[in-house]
């Protein structure tokens, strides 16, 4: 929907609770006029039923509002003497058209100095809980968010099992897409396995299906910083196709709202306006290297020749010792040759590698330049760009504008599109834009590139293309956990103690601000029953 679209509907709610409560509002001593002025008419129902006037604007944060309505329409019912549970139910269950009977049908009777308490405990731990999940709910779509990481492709910079607080101020806090869905759960409600919001991603076109007409148009609020290269962002995959990490197919698309597509964490290699090239695994912007921070760890996958083969459980034995005295722990394969591949390594590891005693050579596997790597854009223009090798490639920015000929459209076509909303065919040499004949486009909104640090065991903007901004709704600040072995079972559980409370981004050591957390708490704590107990000596 658009926003156009949104304020006429919205317009025909204020109608349609108007006219079911205005013989209400009149009763309570207001005038019949006010149950039909948006905004206005739920501020003054604020003061009818004794409610804060801060409840008016979590009626219409989205998501949050899937509570706070219902709530109200509770709290309007037993503000008319209306607060049995059967009217609760009723109340609820008919979408709050149950003010129309009161309103019209039932006498009812304004009680003004009501009890506000729940009248049982069960009553007060529902309302509890619910209030909880609002607060959870607000915090977790416009602050703060956190994050497990699932996969190494941000191995040894980001491990598996880290948990992090991903911060949604520092690039603007993305307002929900999706109206209709459960709070602070994603794309799938975990152990039922069904979709946890209201859409149909079954069909072919995005507005052929009612459910996308509760879709919000895009909006973000201001944040205080921009993506800059190098950075780690947590962002929506926008070629998404997948149902689990291992089913990735960038040439089946199908559909998903964009805040419910698959969360993904990467690092920021380039940023609107840059020319990135890939010469032999390595990023070069604009001509020149990429350098990384000083946390990072980039790796490839290496292959590894002994000087004797293993025979005995001893040597096998000798041979795991020897990896994970060097810091390669992300696995390995047997060549049919006798060598072993390494699926990554850092710099630092293969130099420790290099030196052992059985070692006889540690090469980098590198795709030649020329060979097809089935990669982002897939035309035969490109044929030859794999993960090592790919490139240049110019990433779109707002406002710029790029001339398009038959070579290049395919680089572009995706992001033209389907994240710009145009309709792109090409026919022969010629290409079309909304059925209009084009030779350039202007973007109207920034892209990036996103890569892993884990270069040969990353499904990254290699495979995809760009990423664009309003696919971005993130930056890890923290890690406050981290479990090594985290999807091997809980009995294999190992807690990284010098991660746990440690920042993502920084230069220098990573320090663990654990203790002082722990030593911060605690203070508190026996401030708090220092405070208490000379409170109770003192009366």
């Amino acid at each position: 929907m658009t926003w156009t679209e949104w304020f006429i509907f919205l317009l025909i709610l204020q109608i349609i609770h108007g006219l079911g409560t205005w013989k209400l509002y009149v009763k309570a001593g207001r005038q019949a006029w006010e149950a039909f002025v948006p905004v206005y008419n739920a501020v003054v129902l604020m003061k009818i039923v004794s409610r804060p006037w801060w409840w008016v604007i979590l009626m219409f944060l989205p998501i949050v509002n899937l509570i706070m309505i219902p709530a109200a329409w509770v709290e309007t019912a037993r503000a008319f003497g209306k607060d049995s549970k059967l009217d609760t139910l009723i109340c609820i269950v008919t979408l709050g058209f149950y003010l129309y009977y009161l309103n019209y049908v039932e006498d009812v009777t304004y009680i003004e100095n009501r009890q506000l308490k729940p009248k049982t405990s069960t009553g007060e731990w529902i309302t509890s809980i619910l209030f909880a999940i609002v607060a959870a709910t607000i915090v977790h779509t416009y602050f703060f968010q956190p994050f497990v990481i699932p996969s190494s492709s941000l191995e040894k910079s980001l491990l598996v099992g880290d948990f992090l607080i991903v911060s949604k101020i520092h690039y603007g806090a993305r307002g929900p897409m999706t109206t209709v869905a459960a709070p602070m759960v994603h794309d799938t409600i975990p152990k039922l396995g069904i979709k946890s919001y209201l859409f149909d991603d079954n069909f072919e076109e995005r507005e052929t299906s009612w459910k996308n007409k509760l879709q919000l148009p895009y909006f973000r609020l201001p944040g205080f910083e921009n993506v800059e290269r190098n950075d780690i962002v947590v962002f929506n995959q926008p070629a998404d196709t997948l149902l689990d990490m291992n089913d990735f197919n960038p040439d089946r698309n199908y559909y998903k709202p964009i805040d419910k597509k698959t969360n993904l964490v990467k690092r920021c290699v380039g940023v609107p306006g840059d020319t990135l090239e890939i010469r032999d695994g390595y990023v070069f912007i604009n001509g020149k290297q990429n350098v990384l921070p000083p946390r990072s760890h980039l790796q490839f996958s290496y292959k590894l020749t002994l000087k004797k083969p293993i025979s005995t459980v001893g040597e096998e034995r000798m041979f795991y010792n020897m990896l994970d005295k060097v810091d390669i722990d992300d696995g390995f394969r047997v060549n049919p040759d006798g060598t072993f591949l390494i699926y990554a390594a850092s710099d630092e590891a293969v130099n420790k590698l290099r030196v052992q005693p059985n070692v006889a050579s540690v090469d980098r596997e590198v795709q030649e330049e020329g060979v097809s790597g089935n990669v982002f854009p897939r035309d035969a223009y490109h044929n030859d760009w794999n993960t090592d090798h790919f490139g240049p490639i110019w990433i779109p920015k707002a406002g710029a504008t790029v001339q398009l000929d038959s070579e290049n459209i395919a680089l572009y076509k995706r992001a033209i599109g389907e994240y710009e909303g145009n309709n792109v065919v090409t026919r022969g040499d010629e290409i079309y834009i909304n059925d209009k004949l084009a030779n350039s486009y202007t973007f109207k909104q920034d892209y990036y590139w996103m890569m892993g640090d884990n270069r040969n065991n990353s499904i990254d903007s290699r495979y995809w293309g760009f990423v664009p901004y309003n696919h971005i709704f993130g930056k890890p600040v923290f890690i406050w956990m981290s479990i090594d072995g985290i999807n091997n079972g809980i009995k294999n559980w190992s807690f990284r103690w010098d991660r746990i409370f440690t920042t993502v981004s920084g230069s220098g050591k990573r320090t663990s601000y654990f203790i002082p957390f722990l030593v911060v708490v605690l203070g508190i704590y026996g401030f708090n029953k220092w405070r208490k107990k000379k409170k109770a000596s003192a009366s």
